[in-house]
């Protein structure tokens, strides 16, 4: 019996000491197997290389998809937040950045594990578990809160970002907005399709991009669910909170339309507000005509009811307007329509196809600006190229317009109103020279196959010269990269200035008169 109990022990010893053995040597297995990862991964890049942001967006990633849960508490301005981020590697990863601004974070983690994670002032570094391999998805899942973080229009003391307002919160800005608020990937060249889960007290509503799927009342709150399934850029995602006057409809070729207007916004400011945005249906026949099929699901406006809102911008599928730009110097209402075919044409020029790098923002600016000029026309005022001609005259040469080289502006001058301008005769001058068949051609064809992507200035330039079949390097280093005012035969595509009448002349100058005012009351 004892022999046998030994026997037994000694039978045990053996194989617990195996079992031991193996686990000892499967954990020298998994420790090489992580030693080797962590030889080959790398970290991920603080910035995608922008000049004007080099900390902007981050390197060794794509976005897939955000997955945003938000409650906020108008009376605090505060946010208690969840940003539930799909992502696909895109180089083994040993660590990742996302931008990331003020608010306090809690917790990281990746693929269901804790990660460690560090911060300074703009950058949150991310050291998941494991390394991430290349080419795989993952998912990080972030829970923070606190106030967001504001920002200024570059030159400028215009605020924007996630905007407290005596109403609830206006979410809207360029370039800097989305990192004030949840961890991003903050550049466009990383376009994802949102999801909003946004909690706020009874009495509120909120309006996002998209469309509404559901919402949820409980306990004196209520969850509204918004879905944008198509790529967009971060600083393109808005979740506006107030009191909304919606209306939902459709425009003739069936488009769903969603108009969220403050409803403190009311008599004959909101009648105008109201006529504008019943324009949104001729206005996309417009620019569809000019630019191809409009490139998403649903369309609309959000008109807060913020006073030092000081800008409207071509948040997708649904623009900010500030209600400043119906109302005249003395408060009386006035027409607008320029502001929403501009926004409008943002959803082409800037949304579906956005620029690849801040420099090139005349790709954005000046192509909405000339939509105004196609606008003008259909209205029967003037002419794109009496406009251009007007434009070129009324301007002195000693004017510091001149001075701001729109191909790369420089972050102070982004949205000066060179840019904007300028790049709509750039436009011009273009279709002066190639003519008018080629000149749409370009148009619709850059909108068409960098849907849903990127595009700089040198590739519209290429694909101009390839439509055109004329070189056209001399054009584009006029009017986009040089300091100074053009000659007059740049502006006829001759050898002389083209006339034009005086009522066209007082037309054109009218447009410019206006868009100068209204760019030194603020941006769009």
């Amino acid at each position: 019996m004892s022999r046998s109990m030994g026997g037994h022990r000694s039978l045990f010893a053996i194989g617990t000491a195996f079992a031991l053995g193996a686990l000892l040597f499967g954990a020298l297995l998994v420790g090489q197997a992580q030693a080797q990862g962590a030889e080959d991964c790398e970290p991920g890049a603080p910035g995608v290389g922008d000049v004007d942001y080099p900390t902007y967006g981050n390197g060794g990633y794509d976005v897939r998809h955000y997955g945003l849960d938000v409650e906020y508490e108008p009376a605090t301005d505060h946010v208690d937040g969840k940003a539930a981020i799909r992502a696909t590697a895109t180089q083994s990863l040993c660590s990742f950045n996302l931008d990331f601004v003020g608010m306090q974070l809690h917790s990281v983690e990746v693929n269901g594990q804790p990660a460690e994670w560090t911060r300074d002032a703009h950058e949150l570094t991310v050291t998941p578990h494991q390394p991430l391999k290349n080419d795989r998805q993952f998912d990080v899942v972030a829970r923070y809160d606190g106030v967001p973080v504001e920002f200024a229009i570059p030159g400028t003391t215009i605020r924007t970002g996630f905007m407290a307002t005596p109403e609830g919160a206006t979410v809207a800005g360029q370039p800097e907005v989305s990192a004030g608020w949840y961890p991003v990937n903050d550049h466009p060249l990383d376009k994802a399709s949102y999801s909003f889960d946004v909690t706020v007290p009874e009495g509120y509503e909120v309006a996002a991009n998209g469309f509404l799927r559901d919402k949820d009342s409980h306990q004196g709150s209520t969850t509204w669910e918004w879905e944008a399934d198509e790529p967009m850029a971060s600083y393109l995602a808005t979740i506006d909170i107030a009191d909304w006057d919606v209306h939902e409809w459709k425009t003739d070729s069936g488009l769903p339309v969603y108009d969220a207007v403050d409803t403190n916004i009311t008599g004959a400011l909101r009648d105008e507000i109201d006529r504008a945005l019943g324009l949104q249906d001729e206005a996309l026949d417009l620019l569809s005509d000019n630019f191809g099929p409009y490139p998403f699901d649903t369309v609309g406006a959000i008109v807060p009811n913020q006073e030092d809102l000081r800008f409207a911008l071509e948040t997708q599928t649904r623009p900010v307007y500030s209600k400043r730009f119906w109302r005249d110097a003395q408060g009386n209402p006035r027409n607008a329509d320029f502001v929403i075919v501009h926004e409008l044409a943002h959803q082409w020029y800037g949304d579906d196809v956005a620029l690849g790098r801040w420099q090139d923002i005349w790709l954005n600016e000046g192509f909405a600006t000339y939509a105004e000029w196609l606008w003008e026309e259909r209205e029967g005022h003037a002419t794109p190229q009496e406009i251009f001609q007007a434009t070129y005259d009324d301007i002195p040469e000693d004017n510091a317009f001149w001075s701001v080289v729109i191909g790369n502006p420089g972050v102070d001058h982004l949205f000066d109103d060179a840019v904007y301008v300028r790049g709509a005769m750039t436009l011009q001058a273009l279709r002066n020279e190639v003519g008018d068949d080629a000149f749409f051609e370009i148009l619709q064809t850059w909108a068409a196959s960098k849907s849903g992507g990127n595009g700089i200035t040198e590739e519209f330039t290429a694909l101009a010269e390839e439509i055109s079949g004329q070189q056209l390097d001399d054009l584009f280093d006029l009017w986009l990269f040089t300091d100074t005012k053009p000659p007059p035969e740049a502006v006829s595509g001759g050898s002389a200035a083209r006339s034009i009448s005086s009522g066209a002349r007082a037309q054109g100058e009218s447009w410019l008169d206006d868009a100068q005012r209204r760019l030194r009351q603020g941006a769009y």
